[in-house]
């Protein structure tokens, strides 16, 4: 049941979010016209937004492909559950970000990485409860370096504030998700940068979905262990 609450969390707070697009994509200063490539205006993309972009893509688009490898492979209907989510949600974040990247000139990545590219080969050698049990633990990593990395970019007061709220209320599951649907409340941290400042919009947009997937991974691991040894 606590799982599957998280699952619809998520997608509360996708849909909440949906609704705000509009308002955080006035907040951004588009790059005059005919600005160099790889330039806002006048100033240069710095190399942190730059490799924020390219970790960030990489990493959904390493949750796209292991999210339908899960919907394929998976012995459990949860992880196949779960693959299916990884699938739409990290697309729709996915093509928020290519948006602002072509909007202020920043390089998308094509592929994911060597590393990521390797990981996904030794998964698919995995078959039955081994699948299930390795997919999900790489779910709980990836999610809480993605969750991480989200955060070096949110108004700490905001975050600090939110995940107290958060703690406080674990008792009860409809509440619980009520506090995650709270999340939406965590902002930006602010920059002159007109480029980084759009990458905190989307970063600050990205955790309330980011942070539920984190906690439904958990539930989804332990679910798995749970069963292996039933």
């Amino acid at each position: 049941m606590k799982r599957m609450c998280f699952l619809s969390l998520a997608l509360a707070a996708a849909l909440t979010i949906g609704c705000r697009g509009d308002d955080r994509s006035a907040r951004t200063t588009k790059p005059e016209a005919g600005a160099p490539v790889g330039t806002s205006g006048a100033a240069d993309v710095s190399r942190g937004d730059q490799n924020f972009v390219k970790d960030a893509a990489i990493a959904g688009m390493a949750e796209i492909e292991l999210g339908r490898m899960a919907q394929q492979k998976a012995m459990d209907s949860n992880v196949k559950k779960f693959g299916q989510m990884m699938v739409e949600d990290h697309t729709k974040a996915g093509e928020a970000l290519k948006s602002i990247a072509t909007e202020n000139r920043i390089e998308m990545p094509a592929q994911v990485d060597d590393d990521h590219k390797d990981k996904a080969e030794k998964l698919a050698a995995k078959t039955g409860a081994d699948f299930d049990r390795d997919y999900a633990d790489m779910m709980v990593d990836g999610h809480q370096a993605f969750v991480d990395k989200l955060e070096s970019r949110i108004d700490k007061d905001t975050l600090s504030k939110w995940k107290a709220e958060y703690e406080r209320k674990t008792g009860d599951a409809k509440e619980r998700a009520e506090a995650e649907v709270k999340a939406v409340a965590v902002t930006a941290e602010k920059s002159d940068d007109p480029n980084t400042q759009s990458l905190n919009n989307w970063a600050a947009d990205t955790y309330p979905v980011a942070f539920a997937h984190l906690q439904a991974a958990k539930d989804l691991l332990d679910g798995v262990r749970k069963r292996a040894t039933n």
